[in-house]
Order: C-alpha cells, then structure tokens, then sequence
C-alpha cells in the first residue's frame, strides 16, 4: 500500500494558510534518529513519483513545509555558499572531484559511503586511504579475496558492509560489462547491498542525478528547519523528510548539496550541542523560531505573543508536531527536534573463548586461530576457539576444553585457566566472553593446523582479519603473561597482577576459598 492511500484512509487535515498568534502544537524532544539507510520507504519513480510527493505534502500543514519558491532558493544558496567556504577535507571528497573516469568516481564514491554507515569520519579516513591504494578499481576489488577483503576491513565493524561491497564490484565487473548503472533507481535495483541512500549520494555525486539523500544528518536537519516533531522512523515522516530532500536538492549542484546538507548536520546542526550561530540556513528555522518565540513568552516584557508563525490545522491534532504527551523541553533548546526515539537494549549473549599458544613454536609463539562460518555475525572472520556458554554455567570449562580438542588434540587440561572477562557489544548484541588461557609448554610444536584452523605468530595475529573484540580477548590473555607489556590505556583491562596485595589473613582467606579471578572490560563496536 502506498503512503498516499494510508494517508487518504484517515481525516485529511490540510490547510490553505498558517496562521499567526494560535497556541502552539507541541514539539517534540531530540534523539538521534534511524538513518535513511534503514528506514528506506518505496523509492519514488517518476512521474507517479512526484504526484505521490505532492498529494502528500497537500495534506499536511505548510508549517512543516517549503511551499515559498524564495525559501527554496535562499536555502539552497546559503547552504551552497557555506558548504563551499567550510567544507572538511576528505580523501573521498578529493578522488571523486579529480576523477574523469565516471566509473572509477562511482566506485570512489561507493567506497566511501558504504565505509561510513554508521562509523565515524574519522574512523574511515585511513580505513578508506588503505582500501583505495589496495583495490583503485572495480576489477582490483572484484579480483580480490574475501579474506583479504576481511583483513583490512578488520576493526571497522559491520563486517557484511566489506562482504557486499565486494559482491557488487564482482556483479559490475561480470555482469554489467565493468560499468556502473547511472541513476539511483538502477544502482538500488542492480547492486547488492545498496539501499536508497547509498544509490542516491553514488547517483548525484557521481553522475550528477538531481534526487535528494536522507541520512541521519539530513534527518536532523530537516526536522530542525521544519520543527517537525513526529517519529522520525513513522512512514509519514520518513516520506515527507525525503520528499522535503527532493525539493531541496539544487539540480545545477546536485552531488554539492547533498553532501552539504550532511555537513551541516555533521559538524553544525549537532545533536547535543548544536551551533545555530554558525547556521547558515538559521533565518528558516522553525526550531530556532520556537526557542525565540518561547524565550520571548516567558520575559517580563508586556504582555502580548510575540509575531511568529506556527502551526495551525485546521482538523485535529496535527501529525508532524509532537504528541502533547511529549511537552516542550526549554532547556534542550532545538534539540527538541528530531523526537526522541526508544532504542531497544541489545540481546545478552555469553561465550567462552580460549586463547591457545605453542610457546615454543619454530619461528616464535603460535596461537591457534578458527574461521567463523560464512553466514551470521562475523562471518568469515578468525577467532580463538570458542562456545556458546551460561554466564556461570558449571559446564563452560569442560565444553571448551573439548571445542579446544576437536582442535589441536589431546591438551593438558589442568593447564586450563580462567583469565577474566571482555564485554562487547554489537549493534544488537551484548556478548561477554569469558576469557581462558593454555600455553602448551614443553611439547613437541604443532606446525600443521586442520582445515579451518591457523597457528599464528602474534605478529600476523594483529594483521589478520580478526574482530575488535578478539584483539581485547588476546590483550586479557597478554596482561597474564610474564614479562608481557600489559594492553593500551585506552582499554585497560583490571587483572589479579593489578591489584592491591592482600592482607596477611586475606592470604590466609584465599588459600582456602580461591574463586576464579575476574576482570571486566567494558566497550562497544565502532
């Protein structure tokens, strides 16, 4: 069903005129939202495309919308202007302007837009510079394996993201004659992996296609400017916040404005400390507008409303302002806008995990590696052995134990320690790893893993395609070695060795009751 026809099954509440001086609908509070790389309505098409855009902005208030031609065009000027004087310089930004080839500028822009969900920018700068000097073109990237692939994805987190970038080069390559589709409606329809937002920033950076993007930024932004109120992730909003994108979009500097508008949001329109003084597009703020207007209300100046526009249906509540259960926050300011949205808290997973070393391997100590499966989370990636284990299941240390064996053989069990525990967390999953360790001193070096498995060097274990969480799992395992430099500062990791010495009765106390030394390390994915 179309947003149209769910629109038409409720009261229409258009109006031909805002009014001034009504009691106001109350605005919503300010959460980082759901980017429009996962809330992705049906992509307009067309002509069918526009009149859909249109009937719907015909049946919401003009408050929330740009319905003044001149407002259009300032907004487009000044956001252009202060893009041009301010904009950050990216190596995405750099290769894409000085490519010819409209392929290899596609391919850059893909790059870097599919690098950057959800991690930072300046996570992704070196991530990006590496990955570009490794694989300049389509065909070096479709040519590549998945492991190398994995490798230098390593530490970026949201691994599928490394996999379907490849999938999609090798599809260009293959299938579509080394060529990349040109307009957003054929990358969304063609591409693995590319979803509305991504097909569109490709399309109007690249090819220079007039459609509008909506990221978390843009998000931001719009439902600032337009101080809409509403759920964000609501199909009606999602489809008027890229309605609004599409109507905004310069035609002569498609690619410009949009990645404009994402850095407004980025470094201006801020979540938790935006800087309005510095907005180029503030003389159009409703948000700004209602802080005045609420600052002006509540002064001892004479009585009276100040003379500033708002909100007025004329039919009920209006659908884009905040619900009144969702007052009016004067301290939070602007950020007021987007609404705050509950996030659901991750699922709690427990694993046991063992690192297990050969000391005296033939070119320095080994540690044994697995491959994860080809599906799931961290699929293709290399770990330590591993089980699915209850937080204090009196079970853990032996189905380890055999998990290690099925592995490497028979093994010293008393050798088995229990090191600490990592907490890490994923965007959807809470996973604690109960760390072990067994170093196989005094036998004869392993220099033959089974399919599946690989004895490493510490060396080639941190350039492997190994997860974040796995590096914390290796460095609780260093801090417990002798003559072993402990972990960087920035995960510090709390260990026996660490820990104030005991009293002589506490001495006493352990030497009878010795539970498990824990230690805990707390961070999350990037």
């Amino acid at each position: 069903m179309s947003i149209w026809r769910a629109i038409m099954k409720k009261p229409r509440t258009a109006v031909r005129s805002c009014q001034r001086k009504r009691a106001p609908c109350q605005e919503g509070r300010e959460k980082r939202v759901l980017s429009g790389r996962q809330v992705k309505p049906s992509t307009p098409n067309g002509l069918a495309g526009r009149q859909e855009e249109v009937l719907l902005q015909a049946s919401l208030s003009p408050y929330h919308l740009f319905r003044d031609p001149a407002d259009v065009r300032v907004f487009r000027e000044n956001l252009l202007s202060w893009y041009d004087r301010e904009k950050r310089d990216l190596p995405w930004r750099r290769r894409a302007e000085g490519e010819v080839d409209l392929d290899r500028r596609a391919y850059a822009v893909w790059v870097s837009e599919v690098m950057l969900q959800q991690t930072q920018v300046a996570t992704v700068i070196d991530y990006y510079t590496r990955w570009m000097q490794k694989w300049p073109t389509l065909q070096d990237l479709a040519s590549a394996s998945l492991e190398e692939v994995n490798q230098l994805w390593a530490g970026l987190g949201y691994y599928s993201r490394g996999r379907r970038l490849q999938e999609g080069a090798r599809k260009v390559v293959e299938e579509l004659g080394g060529h990349m589709p040109r307009t957003a409606e054929t990358l969304q329809q063609l591409l693995p992996g590319v979803g509305r937002y991504t097909a569109g920033a490709i399309a109007s950076i690249a090819f220079g296609q007039a459609t509008g993007v909506v990221d978390g930024n843009v998000v931001r932004v719009l439902c600032r400017v337009r101080a809409i109120g509403a759920d964000p992730r609501s199909a009606l909003v999602s489809q008027l916040l890229w309605s609004l994108a599409q109507q905004l979009v310069d035609p002569a500097r498609p690619g410009d404005w949009n990645q404009a508008a994402m850095e407004l949001g980025a470094t201006v329109c801020t979540p938790q400390h935006p800087r309005c003084s510095r907005c180029p597009v503030q003389s159009l703020c409703r948000a700004q507008q209602r802080v005045e207007r609420e600052q002006l209300l509540g002064s001892r100046g004479p009585p009276g409303s100040p003379d500033v526009e708002e909100c007025a249906p004329c039919a009920g509540p209006c659908r884009l302002c905040a619900p009144p259960t969702e007052p009016w926050d004067p301290t939070r300011g602007v950020t007021n806008f987007p609404r705050k949205a509950g996030r659901r808290p991750p699922r709690e997973e427990c694993s046991a995990t063992c690192v297990l070393e050969q000391p005296g391997a033939l070119g320095g100590p080994r540690v044994l590696l697995v491959q994860r499966p080809s599906s799931g989370l961290l699929a293709g990636l290399w770990q330590f052995p591993a089980v699915t284990a209850e937080p204090s299941g009196p079970q853990q240390r032996e189905a380890l134990l055999r998990e290690l064996q099925s592995w490497a053989g028979p093994l010293p069990a008393p050798r088995l320690r229990h090191l600490g525990q990592v907490v890490h967390t994923f965007s959807h999953i809470k996973l604690t790893y109960q760390v072990y360790g067994l170093a196989l001193e005094g036998q004869t070096p392993v220099t033959v893993a089974p399919p599946g498995a690989r004895w490493l060097t510490r060396e080639e274990f941190h350039t492997a395609a190994v997860s974040t969480a796995m590096k914390k799992v290796f460095r609780v395992y260093e801090g417990q070695q002798p003559g072993t430099r402990k972990g960087p500062k920035r995960c510090p990791v709390s260990t026996p060795s660490s820990r104030k010495k005991p009293s002589p009765g506490q001495q006493l106390l352990d030497s009878f009751f010795r539970p498990p030394d824990a230690s805990s390390l707390k961070s999350t994915a990037q």
